[in-house]
């Protein structure tokens, strides 16, 4: 089976490979600070989703803590100098604040020249008209993403996980999001507690059937950690958690009902291994890619 992987996307855009930086904005979220809900979607560690993120330095520290990080990890012929990277603010909803001092965060970041591209995570009912505007701005002279945590299309579930707005906040951010010309990228989690396999597809399958077509999609394997309530729930349920064979199995099907040209950002996803409970394997970041490949390779 073939797909577009992001790194073939980004690397076709700008001739070389392109790394992803995790960044912070000093953002909370409506569901934690009392707005909508406290203590986040049941599955939200303290890290709010940004557990490898830089802690809230300054913007110049975070950048070169992010880029000393890759380089001490990364093995490439291009020189460091010469790498290029999208800044990734992914901690926790990064539209939700004071807009002009994130307006100003963003205007900063898309300044420095190795940055070629910016991914804003937040969630569909917290960007206003007024930062879907900026960033299509933004958007003329590089690009930007926006990233949406659906999760999934199914109201029962959305309320299980205290996700904290319905399907059709969604529909209508997507709509004025696309309209902006804005690209899309969508988060949708696996193996939630007591969906199946059917809910899963009618997920993506409605995703595949959004119009303009979806730029990308993230697909996040379940992990259950520690210090959340879904740890609490999974301690007293044990809900079912997918092995690994069953997961790459999923996602294949997943991918086959997908449009192909629609950019794949993710295919799994690892929590940070000193609060994951399960599923354990997917620690082993080598054996589970290996496998992922494997099956994508025969499916």
């Amino acid at each position: 089976m073939e797909y577009i992987a992001l790194s073939d996307y980004l690397k076709e855009k700008y001739g070389t490979k392109v790394y992803k930086i995790s960044l912070t904005s000093g953002c909370t979220c409506p569901n934690r600070d009392g707005t909508i809900s406290t203590g986040g979607c049941i599955f939200c560690s303290e890290g709010g989703s940004g557990d490898f993120a830089a802690s809230e330095k300054s913007l110049d520290e975070q950048i070169s803590s992010a880029k000393s990080l890759i380089e001490s990890k990364m093995s490439s012929k291009v020189p460091a100098s010469e790498r290029k990277y999208i800044a990734y603010f992914q901690s926790f909803t990064n539209t939700y604040g004071d807009q002009e001092k994130l307006m100003n965060l963003f205007s900063r970041v898309v300044n420095y020249s190795e940055i070629v591209g910016l991914s804003i995570g937040t969630r569909p009912d917290c960007i206003s008209d007024e930062m879907i505007l900026f960033l299509s701005n933004i958007n003329k002279e590089k690009e930007v993403w926006v990233e949406l945590g659906l999760q999934t299309i199914h109201e029962s579930t959305a309320r299980f996980i205290n996700r904290g707005y319905e399907l059709s906040v969604f529909d209508d951010t997507y709509r004025r999001l696309t309209d902006a010309g804005l690209k899309v990228v969508v988060h949708v989690i696996l193996g939630l507690p007591y969906e199946n396999e059917k809910d899963i597809l009618e997920t993506i399958d409605y995703l595949a059937t959004l119009n303009p077509t979806l730029f990308g999609v993230k697909l996040q394997l379940l992990h259950v950690l520690k210090g959340t309530r879904l740890a609490d729930i999974y301690e007293e349920e044990h809900f079912h958690i997918y092995g690994l064979e069953e997961y790459c199995k999923l996602v294949c099907k997943c991918l086959q009902h997908l449009p192909k040209q629609t950019v794949i950002h993710r295919l799994t996803g690892d929590g940070p291994k000193r609060i994951l409970i399960a599923p354990l394997w997917s620690g082993d970041k080598k054996r589970v890619m290996n496998t992922m490949r494997k099956y994508i390779k025969d499916f």
